[in-house]
């Protein structure tokens, strides 16, 4: 049996991981100190299947509490959401920085494969659209978004040096606007708050004119890719964005929610948020390359089944 480390693994997009991860046969090591993630999430999972390890990522590591031999690391720990890493600034600094460290260090002590879950938000408010890896980004360094923006994008640097200066086996995944089950209701990105305000028949909230855009990826999608990443050999220092490459504005989005909902469409506007992108579309062709991947759920069917979950949270 093959051992996988997740760090983030009770999280939204880690869960998912964990997931297919066990369905492919790894057991599983996952490391979390449920700043933003539940073990809930992973309730489906025997304990000598998935093992639960509270822990901050940030901190030095308990080797003692992994298994003796490691096949590949898989770092998604840190807020994603501007209201979680707004609360958690210094700490969001700190798992994509010292965090990001100690995972590449067990890597290299296991000779491990590593994947860094890294964000489109390295590309900040682009001047290039769609965005391919290559654009080195417009990133306000000192914002209030930099906490997050600028230590992805640290944690990006440091990555890269492992693979250059200790031959790690490392590779870098940018994710873009990843949707699904599992997203906290109240974590302040589109998704959820169009859909929990849908579902109470709320105005949606948009922020600014609503033209800003976003491409939304449904989450086995997002998953599919990061299993294609891990076991795919030669991508030693790759970066691969992964995401949706159908690009629409907000108030498109909002129009597609109220009709996933059954609901007349009315929206609350509200000032747009300092440094927050007004374009975010991927350039796929990396990843259709080198994984052979590319999205296969489309958007009124993720909605229909991120509705399903949100409906199922309810206390009513």
């Amino acid at each position: 049996m093959k051992h996988a480390v997740v760090t983030g693994g009770a999280g939204f997009i880690g869960s998912h991981l964990v997931d297919r991860l066990v369905s492919e046969g790894f057991a599983v090591w996952v490391l979390d100190n449920l700043a933003t993630g539940s073990w809930d999430n992973l309730a489906q999972h025997p304990d000598q299947t998935v093992h639960r390890i509270f822990a901050d990522v940030s901190e030095p590591w308990n080797m003692d509490a992994l298994p003796g031999s490691i096949d590949v690391v898989f770092h998604l720990a840190s807020p994603a959401s501007p209201v979680h890493y707004r609360r958690l600034a210094v700490e969001t600094l700190m798992v994509n920085s010292q965090g990001t460290k100690h995972a590449l260090d067990a890597a290299r002590r296991y000779q491990a494969r590593f994947l860094l879950a890294s964000t489109s938000e390295s590309y900040g408010d682009p001047t290039v659209s769609p965005q391919p890896e290559s654009y080195w980004g417009h990133v306000n360094p000192v914002g209030p978004r930099s906490c997050y923006d600028e230590s992805k994008r640290f944690g990006e640097a440091l990555t890269a040096e492992y693979v250059r200066s200790y031959g790690l086996d490392a590779r870098i995944l940018r994710f873009f606007n990843c949707y699904g089950p599992r997203m906290q209701s109240e974590d302040g990105r589109v998704v959820p708050n169009f859909v929990r305000q849908a579902l109470a028949g709320q105005p949606l909230t948009v922020y600014g004119d609503g033209h800003q855009t976003r491409s939304f990826c449904y989450v086995s999608d997002e998953v599919d890719a990061i299993w294609r990443a891990a076991v795919t050999d030669n991508l030693a220092g790759e970066i691969i964005n992964i995401g949706n490459p159908e690009e629409r504005t907000i108030l498109n989005f909002a129009e597609a929610v109220a009709a996933i909902a059954g609901i007349p469409l009315t929206v609350e506007p509200r000032p747009l948020p300092p440094d927050d992108p007004t374009n975010r579309c991927p350039d796929i062709t990396k990843a259709r390359t080198l994984l052979g991947w590319e999205p296969q759920v489309g958007l009124e069917e993720g909605l229909k089944a991120t509705f399903a979950y949100f409906r199922g949270q309810s206390p009513n």
